[in-house]
């Protein structure tokens, strides 16, 4: 089954780039922003299918065996499971958390290596320009087409930003940040809490 891999390098100042072209289809350029850069890369897709893949998640294995299960869906959209990276005990609980409450709601976020057909993704106009929440903004209007479909392999992501702010400070401040953002609190506001060094 044909597939395809574009980067898009939101200004690294490593040799990211070049250490990654020889392995994908398209290396991009764009302005900084997870939005904007998925966005571009959306952009240039040929394929059927979009599997949108932060830089520090790797998608399960073995490869087609979920692709074929995407391909053959009939849901327009979906999501895997999320793993952690961390062998803690206490991030299978989170890890837990996390996949429970994804299914549940509807809600996705990057972590878990959300895919669209790129027919729909057009159609919606792709992710909000906005500096977080671009993933649970987009699953809102994505609901509106239909229930995702839930993936049990799991995507395995970095655990490092919980292990250095502390896993349960947190935890607690993205469900600030979550509660804040369902409230109506701006996304450039909660940003500024998520990356206060920038």
């Amino acid at each position: 089954m044909g597939h395809e891999l574009i980067l898009v390098d939101g200004g690294s100042q490593d040799e990211s780039p070049a250490i990654a072209a020889p392995l994908c289809d398209l290396v991009l350029s764009s302005t900084p922003g997870r939005a904007r850069q998925m966005n571009a890369g959306a952009t240039l897709a040929t394929g059927d299918w979009l599997v949108f893949l932060h830089a520090d998640t790797q998608l399960p294995q073995p490869f087609f065996e979920w692709v074929e299960m995407i391909a053959h869906s009939s849901k327009n959209w979906g999501r895997f499971n999320v793993r952690l990276s961390s062998q803690r005990p206490i991030f299978r609980v989170i890890e837990t958390f996390i996949n429970w409450r994804s299914r549940i709601t509807g809600i996705a976020t990057g972590d878990q290596a959300m895919f669209v057909r790129r027919e729909l993704f057009q159609a919606l106009d792709g992710f909000a320009d906005q500096p977080l929440m671009e993933d649970i903004e987009l699953c809102r209007r994505l609901r509106k087409q239909g229930s995702p479909l839930c993936l049990k392999q799991s995507a395995k992501t970095s655990s490092r930003r919980w292990e250095t702010g502390g896993v349960w400070r947190t935890v607690l401040l993205m469900w600030e940040l979550r509660l804040r953002y369902f409230l109506g609190a701006s996304p450039t506001e909660l940003a500024e809490r998520y990356y206060p060094s920038r």
